[in-house]
């Protein structure tokens, strides 16, 4: 039941996840802070709609819509109305008010969707966890507050008048006392094994030693003396059966202790042992550096282990996790490399794209999900276009596998997306301009894709189209002659129809899925055979 949809997540909710229909959420949530982080609200102009947004920054305002977020929210009563109220007593017309306004009704969204057994995990950093744990307690409950665990995810932060922030918070809820819980663990480090395997045996190897014995009596075996020794006496018990006593001790696994009369008592090693329990804070997870072969490219990727350690401790096999911010789709890929179904939101068909992208990557194009949302008919894609330009021009783009243009190096400048590609041996990275067009084309728009590919010096120019293009269009395109590759020629200038790319047609270039630069290709599944091929970055 892999489900994948595009949209507001509030919406998505309320429409299509039924109650208590799910295991486990993690939800990483775009933070209130001034940093560049998941999603920007288009048009700051007083009258932005949740569903219009651009991505990579957070920057919530107090304005028409958190007016009504709140609003709505505070008309439904009951004690989260009640904070709600508090807040604004105390923030006032904030952003930060803006923030909790918008998480509030999600919030209690994603308790109505969770099973009695399940748990929430809740990413955010400093800037709003402390008003999001009250938010949670409101509506989870005080007494279903397991822990506020830390990630440390990165080792130093310049800050000129304050301490260094290098971690981010993890809220972590149950729906209720029954909860699923799989105690994880780390390996111990040098320092611990050295303060606790503290005996060496005549081997070498560092031992510590652990009570043979329990509190209590018995009156079957595992009550009878031992060796002289009585635990009935003590008032205890042996841990083992005398016959599996005397197995441990064959085999050099008991301490005998040099006084006389003294317990014996088991030597345990490292590897013995599953390893340290997993404490709430957590140093051992390292975030993707650049060249990390995880690495996507995408802004607020956090690292695979850290969704598995959250994963295998609060679910089982065949269970279903929800990311309602998916963003690149992390979440979601563990889920997958872990044997849980999975249900994936967000609001921006540029993560969508990047999460198929992934998704076929690292399980293989026979992996069975659906998605909803995107368009299908062009009927579909007009509609898209004419309600939002960016959101078009990400889904088109996405269709062919392509990166949007950075919008923080000004203008697009005949740009909207770009592949990058190598193929020969000279290390050059090559490059295929996109441009795309909701409305009119003409051929203009040919001649100046021409001009971009010139100044970018590019070596394919490909424009999508919405409109069927004229035979002038076609006639300018194929003016432009051809670009060789080991795979042969190609079109220098190419025009593809958003109905041609829906029957699956594709850019003529070297074959996209072995020389891809667009995104970092995620690493195949472990099991998974050939070698993943690294990407480099734009």
């Amino acid at each position: 039941m892999n489900q994948l949809y595009y949209g507001d997540n509030l919406d998505i909710l309320k429409r299509y996840i039924k109650d208590e229909s799910v295991d486990l959420i993690y939800l990483d949530p775009p933070f209130n802070s001034n940093a560049t982080y998941n999603v920007l609200f288009s048009q700051q102009n007083g009258s932005q709609s949740s569903a219009q947004i651009q991505a990579f920054e957070d920057t919530w305002q107090w304005d028409e819509n958190a007016a009504l977020n709140f609003e709505l929210s505070v008309e439904r009563g009951g004690a989260v109305a009640d904070t709600l109220r508090a807040f604004r007593m105390l923030l006032g017309n904030s952003n930060m008010m803006a923030y909790l306004a918008m998480m509030a009704p999600r919030l209690l969204e994603l308790h109505r969707v969770l099973q009695d057994t399940g748990s929430l995990y809740l990413h955010c950093d400093p800037t709003a966890s402390h008003y999001l744990r009250i938010l949670l307690d409101t509506i989870f409950g005080g007494e279903n507050f397991k822990n506020e665990i830390i990630w440390k995810r990165t080792s130093a932060h310049s800050a000129a008048n304050k301490y260094g922030a290098i971690h981010d918070t993890i809220l972590f809820y149950t729906k209720s006392n029954n909860f699923t819980w799989n105690v994880q663990y780390q390996p111990y480090d040098q320092e611990y094994i050295d303060r606790f395997f503290d005996t060496t045996d005549e081997d070498g190897r560092k031992y510590k030693r652990s009570d043979l014995t329990g509190a209590g009596t018995t009156n079957g075996p595992s009550g009878e003396p031992w060796r002289g020794r009585d635990v009935r006496a003590r008032g205890r018990h042996w841990m083992y059966v005398p016959s599996m006593l005397d197995e441990l001790d064959e085999q050099g696994r008991i301490h005998w202790p040099k006084k006389e009369g003294g317990m014996p008592r088991l030597k345990q090693y490292p590897e013995d042992l599953p390893g340290l329990p997993i404490q709430d804070i957590w140093t051992d997870i390292r975030p993707i550096h650049n060249l990390s072969e995880e690495r996507l490219g995408y802004p607020t990727q956090k690292p695979e282990e850290l969704l598995d350690r959250i994963i295998k401790a609060s679910s089982n096999e065949g269970e279903i996790i929800l990311d309602p911010f998916c963003g690149c789709g992390t979440a979601i890929a563990s889920a997958q490399k872990n044997n849980r179904n999975w249900i994936g939101i967000d609001i921006t068909h540029l993560a969508i794209g990047l999460i198929k992208i992934r998704m076929a990557d690292q399980f293989g194009e026979e992996l069975i999900y659906e998605v909803y949302g995107e368009p299908t008919t062009i009927e579909g894609a007009q509609e898209l276009a004419d309600m939002d330009k960016f959101q078009f021009e990400w889904w088109a783009l996405g269709l062919v596998g392509a990166r949007p243009a950075d919008p923080k190096k000004g203008a697009d400048r005949g740009i909207d997306g770009r592949l990058f590609f190598h193929d020969d041996d000279s290390g050059k990275t090559k490059q295929v301009i996109i441009s795309v067009k909701g409305g009119h084309t003409g051929v203009s728009h040919i001649r100046d894709l021409v001009g971009v590919l010139d100044r970018e010096n590019a070596q394919i120019g490909v424009l999508l189209t919405l409109q069927e293009p004229t035979q002038p269009m076609r006639s300018e395109a194929a003016s432009a002659g051809f670009y060789d590759s080991p795979w042969g020629k190609h079109p220098r200038v190419q025009i593809l129809t958003i109905e041609e790319l829906l029957d699956g047609k594709q850019i003529d270039m070297p074959p996209i899925r072995q020389v891809n630069q667009t995104y970092r290709r995620a690493p195949k599944h472990k099991g998974d055979e050939g070698k993943q091929l690294g990407l480099l970055d734009d």
